[in-house]
């Protein structure tokens, strides 16, 4: 028998269906994908199913017999757990004491204390047996993104797991990290582990998954197995459109006459992430940045922004010129930064669409002490319009839209502030295909406009398929600068893995 069946799954909040009419069944030791667009209703399924949402209609069995999962701790009773695209990890905690998070604390038995000991045999044990190597007494903090991925992993293990949830797992992981991840699921599996793996990359579904289900606008579109599933199959099913048209890469125009809109020199910072780094971006160009793990690509646009401080360096934006930019000052020259954690760091989620889009622009809504609630309202709606964010109206809480329809209010409050320099930091990261097309149509719409684009991916063909230039990194540096121009994924690897193997072995010299 299955190890859960779900029957005709509802769900619904006010009149509106997020789930209509879902029924799905999960083998135990099974990888089986589930994909949608954005607002699709995954998440919502996943909420469900781990106890956080109940269900309007519809019933749910596990192991045959029929089951209420009323809350988190009732679906990790059962051994359902679920990793969010969005940690759910104590930055200053310990590896060690983030993976007891929620579970009782081992005691001392004649006096009060915790075994801490216990608590770390426990935790290599499980490491042992997942073949999971991560520094536990280190701080979250510290840890590498594919170390809090495998954090979270190593907690979930600890709960006797038998269903996880793997929601966009990869969103930041370069190749190799991912790699690591793969060879994780697959030991799962082996040890009957099931996996309902959610993700907007279609590579990694047709190689990890067994079966394919896909949702669409909340219904069940279909569900495929490996050997049925290819992309165009799989596309039609989410959008159903006999084809979705896949942007072509941007033809690369001369602009080397062009003004220089970003000129950074020699920067550092004072934490070290960024050692040596040199790059300029022109008006209608797009630069993309590529590096492996620890390389610095997000500690650069960061500092180019003025969110960490330098240690040395000149940064110019128009022929305006710092060595210790700040994010006001940034915003003032026209310079805006897409975060890489739109969540934490992009959006305010209790607040409006309307408030998020107009925040760092308030005061040109405001006059004598009052807004123009009028005109700001007007502009938000010519926003939404223009980038199709799906939403109820302006007033709604951008927490209750979609990871994609996030994205877009993000890059949205960008446009707001009429910037001459966009600085992307993951930009498609954990959206779907239509609004990764979207998103790649308007960084190209902006350089097309005379503006600059600098961005960080850790997909590499996108990189190749968006940018004009390509700025290599490794351990901090700018390493190389190639035109995108017959520049092909092995040149860009070889020179990061060339590089590294170079580091390693002066390491070792040392």
């Amino acid at each position: 028998m299955p190890l859960l069946s779900v029957k005709q799954l509802d769900k619904m909040f006010g009149q509106h269906y997020a789930l209509k009419d879902v029924s799905i069944e999960i083998e135990a030791g099974e990888v089986h994908a589930l994909v949608g667009e954005n607002g699709a209703g995954k998440s919502t399924f996943i909420k469900i199913i781990t106890g956080v949402y109940q269900p309007t209609a519809g019933q749910i069995f596990w192991n045959g017999q029929e089951v209420q999962i009323d809350s988190p701790a009732a679906a990790r009773q059962l051994g359902i757990n679920v990793i969010h695209q969005e940690r759910h990890l104590i930055p200053s905690f310990s590896g060690t004491e983030n993976l007891f998070l929620g579970l009782p604390y081992p005691r001392q038995k004649w006096w009060p204390g915790i075994r801490w000991k216990e608590m770390e045999r426990r935790a290599e044990q499980v490491k042992a047996e997942l073949g999971i190597d991560i520094p536990l007494h280190l701080p979250v903090a510290e840890m590498s993104p594919p170390e809090r991925t495998l954090l979270e992993i190593l907690r979930a293990m600890l709960l006797d797991c038998k269903l996880l949830f793997l929601d966009e797992p990869t969103a930041s992981l370069t190749d190799q990290e991912a790699e690591l991840l793969f060879s994780l699921i697959n030991r799962l599996q082996s040890q009957g582990t099931a996996i309902i793996y959610v993700s907007h990359r279609l590579d990694e579904v047709f190689r990890l998954s067994d079966r394919i289900t896909v949702l669409r606008n909340g219904k069940k579109a279909g569900m495929l197995t490996r050997a049925e599933a290819n992309r165009e199959r799989l596309i039609r099913l989410m959008t159903d459109e006999e084809k979705v048209a896949v942007p072509q890469q941007r033809q690369t125009r001369e602009v080397s006459q062009e003004p220089i809109v970003l000129d950074v020199k020699d920067l550092a910072t004072l934490d070290g992430k960024v050692k040596k780094a040199s790059l300029q971006v022109r008006r209608r160009e797009i630069v993309g940045i590529f590096g492996l793990a620890g390389a610095g690509r997000t500690e650069l646009l960061e500092a180019i922004y003025g969110l960490r401080p330098l240690k040395r360096g000149v940064i110019t934006v128009m022929e305006r010129q710092t060595s210790s930019p700040t994010p006001a000052q940034s915003l003032k020259n026209g310079v805006v930064l897409i975060p890489e954690d739109r969540r934490g760091h992009g959006l305010v989620m209790n607040m409006s669409i309307r408030e998020n889009m107009t925040l760092p622009i308030l005061s040109a809504y405001t006059s004598s002490g009052a807004i123009r609630g009028k005109k700001e309202r007007a502009d938000v709606r010519e926003q939404m319009t223009s980038l199709n964010v799906k939403a109820t109206d302006s007033e709604q809480r951008v927490s209750e839209l979609s990871g994609g329809n996030q994205q877009k209010v993000v890059f949205a409050k960008a446009l707001m502030s009429s910037p001459c320099l966009f600085l992307c930091d993951e930009p498609t990261q954990a959206v779907d295909i239509m609004t990764r097309n979207e998103i790649h149509r308007l960084l190209r719409e902006q350089a097309d406009a005379g503006n600059g684009v600098l961005f960080v991916s850790s997909d590499l063909p996108e990189v190749l398929e968006v940018a004009d230039r390509v700025v290599v990194m490794h351990d901090g540096e700018s390493i190389a600068e190639l035109p995108v121009a017959g520049l092909g994924a092995e040149d860009v690897l070889q020179l990061c893995y060339r590089q590294r193997k170079e580091g390693a072995a002066s390491h070792e010299a040392k």
